[in-house]
């Protein structure tokens, strides 16, 4: 049986190990967090155990490092005593390897980019291993992440792009699902029922995209006859500069990124 301790027991270190508990895969969970709170929702939600003390919860073989990155440090302290040559997780935004190697004294590290749809087993996660790591570890944190969604393995120096855009995406879609919503209500929906077509559409179109095996282009054209009322509203977005909104709202979170990444 594999062992992981998750160090925080914030929302995505409990949507990863609740998982975890989901997938049977058999981990050994622990955690850390000094928010008492935290850690009786995190046990409450997965069953895993709580440790007093960092030392205890770093007693297997997997460390899972979910803190806020302004207590990274903090929390980390005395983590090279403790880690050994454990296997490092980390999902703390905009720590890069080096500075994770640095501070727990292993090369044995995965930095993760989760989002938030994780909380509902639909996340999207990618991986960036540190140069040299075994294709055993990465099959472990792959194995991990695929219990709160689809992981893709990509190099560290693109991270700041995905965190523009599946980091940040998915408050761009929230933003556009209430969009949606108020062109509904506008048009005479009740509230209720708008936000209910506009997110189930998202959703259809989300998963119609994923599974269908063609172009997402030919799948939009799909939709649109000549004349209709579909290409009357591609019109009205195309006017309102939706397209380039949108990529410009992802290039912006990614650039961000990459300035929280030098503090």
């Amino acid at each position: 049986m594999k062992s992981i301790c998750f160090i925080g027991a914030g929302k995505m270190a409990t949507a990863i190990a609740t998982g975890l508990v989901r997938q049977n895969t058999g981990f050994k969970i622990k955690a850390y967090d000094p928010s008492a709170a935290a850690a009786d929702h995190f046990r409450k939600a997965c069953g895993g155990e709580i440790c007093p003390e960092l030392k205890d919860a770093l007693e297997a073989e997997i460390v899972l490092l979910a803190v806020k990155p302004q207590h990274l440090s903090e929390a980390v302290q005395t983590l090279p005593a403790l880690i050994g040559d454990k296997l490092v997780l980390s999902i703390v935004a905009g720590v890069t390897i080096e500075t994770l190697s640095r501070l727990t004294g292993t090369d044995r590290i995965v930095r993760i980019m989760p989002n938030t749809p994780a909380l509902v087993g639909e996340g999207m996660s990618c991986l960036s291993p540190a140069p040299g790591l075994a294709k055993e570890d990465i099959d472990t944190a792959q194995e991990i992440f695929r219990t709160v969604g689809k992981v893709q393995v990509l190099a560290e120096s693109l991270l700041d792009a995905v965190t523009g855009l599946s980091g940040s995406g998915p408050a761009f879609v929230l933003e556009f699902i209430m969009a949606l919503a108020d062109g509904g209500v506008y048009a005479g929906l009740p509230r209720a029922a708008a936000v209910e077509l506009a997110a189930q559409t998202v959703y259809g179109a989300a998963k119609l995209a994923m599974e269908s095996g063609r172009p997402v282009g030919a799948l939009r054209d799909d939709v649109i006859s000549p004349g209709g009322t579909t290409s009357r509203g591609c019109m009205a977005l195309a006017e309102s500069g939706f397209a380039a909104g949108v990529a410009k709202a992802v290039i912006k979170a990614a650039e961000r990124s990459a300035e929280l990444g030098k503090h």
